[in-house]
């Protein structure tokens, strides 16, 4: 077999992996080529949207976690580091215009459904278990302006919940 036919066959084989795995998780999706869409439900972070690339050796994985912060960006970016100290094959990555992303890269020629449940398992819960602190640290005034002006108005708080506690002791 050519080197060609060979990568052709692994593409193939990675698509229909892939393909397997959300309709095995009942996730609902797009593809245009060799490129899915689709989101993943969580609890903190209500859904992750998520774009798996794959190429002719590796599968990317791609998983928007928040807009670049309005404030704070050294300590957002520090925790963001020291988290990836701690993750198994995803790493938080800015893009050009700030915004955090979940990123991975695994190989095609060993990819398979077992992997990618592993992979995609560590975006959807550290996304989750992150969205909370990165809203803490770089968009703690546009929270705390959100909170007053909801108090003063008698507004529901309901949304603003995960935060009460650094709100009140303010």
């Amino acid at each position: 077999m050519s080197p060609q036919a060979e990568d052709e066959s692994v593409e193939t084989g990675s698509v229909e992996t892939v393909r397997g795995w959300l309709d095995d998780n009942e996730i609902a999706f797009e593809q245009k080529d060799d490129v899915f869409s689709f989101s993943l439900p969580g609890e903190r972070k209500l859904e992750t949207p998520v774009r798996l690339d794959i190429g002719t050796h590796a599968l990317g994985v791609h998983a928007f976690v928040c807009r670049n912060p309005d404030e704070n960006h050294e300590g957002v970016y520090r925790w963001l580091l020291e988290k990836n100290l701690r993750l198994y094959a995803v790493a938080f990555a800015i893009d050009r215009h700030g915004d955090i992303y979940l990123d991975a890269r695994l190989p095609l020629s060993s990819l398979n459904a077992d992997d990618l449940d592993r992979v995609l398992g560590t975006v959807l819960a550290t996304a989750d278990e992150s969205f909370n602190t990165i809203l803490e640290l770089g968009f703690a005034s546009s929270i705390r302006k959100e909170w007053e002006w909801r108090q003063l108005r008698g507004e529901s708080t309901k949304n603003l919940e995960a935060f009460r506690g650094w709100l009140e002791q303010e």
